[in-house]
């Protein structure tokens, strides 16, 4: 009883300790596009309502007004293999300058790799705690590189904490070496129903191999009186364009996610690969049913027959597309798919961020304390302070 109560109070401490905190964001940030991007746009958003948010990305870019302070960069070439080590090496530099002037709390990284890599070097310097969030394509690719599987292995190993969107790159990093780790998944921001007519079958993402938008392509070639829409731009777009039959419409790069989907009847994902998958997500919040490939995280937020259906065939995609349009099934997914959607609110997911921070914190300082008890607090002060 002593115990639990000891528990309670010690909870409440650090809860109220660090109410408030100091803390730097690294990785992708506005201007910058992409799902890193607007994750951490979104989590700084969240995180401003109670907390000092810092942003700490790549440059050369040009800040919003209303941050300017707050932006930080470290301008890089932009030569794929360069540009990732120098912002690792400059951003390390960088963080240890900032924490003299500012003196963070926590530090949380985003991507795994070079970027993570950067908090984990000023770590050493530093002794802040550094949490990293694995988004998908870091562990799928970044791994496959010589020196990037060093980065992401050195960045699981070496943090404090280890946050992975679905249970798929869960598994995958404490393959890698990760030891703590928790997972919680992206969210999504209110997006406003448009007054539209649902009249197409879409394909919103990159257009770039592993995303396989080819698999969409022929999946119009099936139903030649469907209306389908490619959104989205990258290196294919030309071939798929050339290849494309003509109820493909493409409108390459578009924010307005909501209007889109106002006018989607299904959703298809078709990627190879996907650590999360948030578009599922985003079309399920209005009421669109989603049919994604059977693979890492889009099997976590597909519920079969519920919100959607999987396929590991083009032939069970065709047929699963057919069973939506014959009858009344898509209109139920599409409810089922809302309930499902509310449970990735923004408010709930920077909650659990800021529980994982304060239990970083708190076991911080508890190592502080057995230090303390031990006779060792000075050799161990610049690990100890609390600012």
């Amino acid at each position: 009883m002593e115990r639990v109560e000891a528990d309670h109070r010690k909870a409440f401490y650090f809860s109220s300790i660090f109410l408030f905190m100091k803390i730097l964001i690294i990785g992708h940030y506005p201007p910058h596009k992409g799902g890193v991007a607007s994750h951490t746009n979104n989590l700084a958003k969240e995180l401003r309502k109670k907390h000092e948010v810092h942003i700490l990305t790549y440059g050369p870019i040009k800040p919003r007004k209303f941050e300017r302070e707050f932006v930080h960069q470290i301008k890089v070439p932009q030569i794929f293999g360069l540009r990732g080590i120098l912002f690792t090496l400059l951003a390390a530099l960088k963080i240890i300058k900032l924490q003299k002037r500012i003196k963070f709390d926590v530090i949380h990284a985003h991507y795994v790799g070079t970027t993570s890599y950067a908090g984990i070097l000023a770590k050493e310097k530093l002794s802040v705690p550094v949490i990293v969030t694995a988004h998908g394509s870091d562990l799928d690719f970044m791994s496959n590189l010589p020196l990037g599987r060093y980065f992401v292995k050195k960045s699981l190993s070496k943090s404090d904490l280890v946050i992975a969107v679905s249970h798929h790159l869960q598994k995958k990093a404490i393959s890698m070496g990760a030891t703590k780790i928790r997972v919680i998944p992206n969210s999504i921001k209110t997006i406003k129903k448009e007054d539209a007519k649902r009249e197409y079958i879409t394909f919103i993402g990159a257009l770039t191999p592993y995303k396989d938008p080819q698999t969409f392509i022929k999946l119009a070639k099936q139903f030649p009186h469907e209306k389908f829409l490619v959104v989205g731009d990258g290196p294919l777009r030309m071939d798929l364009e050339k290849q494309a039959p003509k109820n493909v419409k493409f409108l390459g790069y578009k924010e307005d996610v909501g209007g889109i989907l106002s006018k989607t009847k299904l959703l298809v994902v078709p990627s190879l690969r996907e650590g999360f998958g948030l578009v599922i997500i985003e079309a399920n919040s209005l009421g669109v049913p989603v049919i994604g490939r059977a693979v890492g995280g889009i099997k976590e937020l597909i519920r079969e027959g519920k919100n959607g259906y999987t396929f590991k065939t083009f032939e069970e995609l065709v047929e699963k597309v057919e069973i939506l349009l014959s009858n009344k099934k898509a209109l139920k997914m599409g409810k089922i798919g809302k309930t499902i959607s509310s449970q990735y609110s923004w408010e709930r997911i920077r909650h659990l961020i800021e529980e994982s921070y304060r239990k970083v914190l708190g076991e911080r300082n508890d190592n502080c304390n057995k230090h303390a008890r031990k006779g060792r607090l000075e050799e161990n002060q610049s690990s100890c302070e609390i600012y």
